[in-house]
């Protein structure tokens, strides 16, 4: 069952870009951006692949994907703006998110003041959640974009950027491996495991604690 569902997640991450161009990465890096875990680090690769493969910009790729990250980190603002806190605690356990990671971007957010939105859109996992605290802080919204879209750029393309490297040296590669989509496949599918369970252990510990 697992299986099936981490295969069907690669197909619709792959489907969405390959169909929609720019348009699905802007898509997947909202969903992403919106606390929701389906991670960039899975994305933007396929986005660059697509890149090597001439379909993609990888300029225009990490631009939209960036783009992306702001609608979805609207999202996220704008909850912690009108919820605060309590409402973050009380729905962020159905996106996995704990109180531990939380906590976690608020010390970010306080240690940092403004300028951890754009400092932490360079870091894995606390960059999906900067924006909750930046939200609750009523940090201005002018300000929160203009930050989140500076540091989500070069995550973008350097995640970009490594699909299309890996790209330009399939065929040396290739006597190795038949097909490019089977690799990927398992990449992304080990990536999203590793991402829920890492993310139901910090749940599980918080519960537990």
């Amino acid at each position: 069952m697992v299986e099936k569902i981490l295969a069907a997640l690669f197909i619709f991450i792959k489907s969405v870009i390959a169909y929609l161009g720019y348009g699905g990465v802007v898509l997947l890096m909202a969903i992403e951006s919106a606390c929701i875990p389906l991670p960039s680090e899975l994305i933007m690769p396929f986005a660059g692949y697509l890149a090597y493969e001439g379909k993609l910009s990888l300029f225009w790729a990490a631009t939209w994907g960036a783009v992306g990250c702001n609608l979805g980190s609207l999202i996220a603002y704008e909850i912690g703006y009108h919820g605060g806190r309590p409402l973050v605690e009380k729905y962020g356990k159905y996106i996995l998110l704990s109180r531990r990671e939380l906590n976690w971007a608020d010390w970010f957010f306080e240690r940092w003041g403004q300028a951890a939105v754009f400092i932490a859109r360079m870091l894995p996992v606390l960059r999906t959640f900067i924006a909750l605290p930046a939200g609750v802080a009523r940090m201005p919204r002018g300000r929160f974009h203009v930050y989140t879209f500076l540091g989500s750029w070069p995550w973008c393309f350097a995640l970009a950027y490594f699909g299309m490297k890996l790209g330009e040296n399939w065929r040396t590669m290739g006597k190795y491996f038949h097909k490019f989509d089977a690799v990927i496949a398992v990449v992304i599918v080990a990536g999203i495991a590793w991402f829920i369970w890492s993310h139901w252990q910090h749940r599980m510990g918080v519960e537990n604690g």
